[in-house]
């Protein structure tokens, strides 16, 4: 059957903003944290603030798994569950293989039309780069900065651990996307004895960490097991960290 729905030209090119969430059996993990976004992404590409959009949560918000909720400009806004990918379990599990990339951008100086700080609906590029890195038989990368600090994942921030200290990029100075998984654990960290900083990377600095993650609403935390082909032990904070933030 032809769905005869008009389609407006800012549906076709991505024009709009996007959230996804773990929703558990108590609701979605982190809701408020996210309409927050969802209403800064659309402040950012210069959109109205989505109007009703927890109540298309509530509506929508029935059982458990990936939840994801879309505002384009056309002024649609449709919220859905979809069931975690087996792939992103296995992540979470037995960690990742990853490797670094240049970005090809300076970090904290972009032209003032840049929507980087914006979880947009144009994600093409994004899987794009975890495609080419499959192809490097990595399972994802770490975008670097022309300066050489690490910036973040795909979809999905980087956060490490040095001693004991929790870190993670700051958003504000990287210029890219707010991580909410990555900024709840350390909100958290103290309650298990580590400290938690904001703060730039280098590649080398990353590599000496204790312990490498990605982070992300539904992956939760993927240790990095491997970084530019180079074999990383096990960390014992990698249980820890999943229990506090309840996967």
């Amino acid at each position: 059957m032809t769905d005869r729905m008009p389609v407006s030209p800012g549906d076709l090119l991505g024009d709009g903003v996007f959230e996804t969430m773990h929703l558990r059996p108590d609701g979605p993990w982190l809701l408020d944290a996210h309409l927050l976004r969802l209403a800064r992404s659309a402040a950012l590409l210069e959109m109205p603030a989505p109007v009703a959009a927890r109540d298309r949560v509530t509506e929508a918000a029935v059982g458990t798994g990936a939840m994801r909720i879309i505002y384009t400009r056309s002024g649609l806004l449709h919220a859905s569950v979809s069931a975690i990918p087996p792939a992103v379990l296995r992540e979470r599990r037995d960690g990742i293989r990853v490797i670094s990339a240049g970005l090809g951008v300076s970090a904290g100086r972009r032209p003032p039309w840049d929507i980087s700080a914006a979880k947009s609906l144009s994600y093409a590029s994004n899987f794009a780069a975890r495609r080419w890195a499959a192809r490097q038989g990595a399972d994802d990368l770490i975008w670097l900065s022309t300066e050489g600090y690490a910036l973040e994942a795909p979809t999905a921030s980087v956060v490490w651990l040095t001693g004991d200290t929790l870190c993670t990029v700051p958003p504000s100075s990287a210029a890219i996307l707010p991580g909410i998984t990555a900024a709840h654990l350390l909100s958290v960290a103290p309650s298990v004895g580590l400290h938690a900083v904001e703060r730039m990377v280098t590649l080398p600095e990353l590599a000496a960490a204790d312990a490498i993650w990605l982070a992300s609403s539904v992956r939760g935390l993927a240790e990095v097991i491997s970084l530019d082909g180079v074999s990383r032990a096990r960390s014992p904070w990698t249980p820890r960290l999943l229990e506090l933030l309840g996967f």
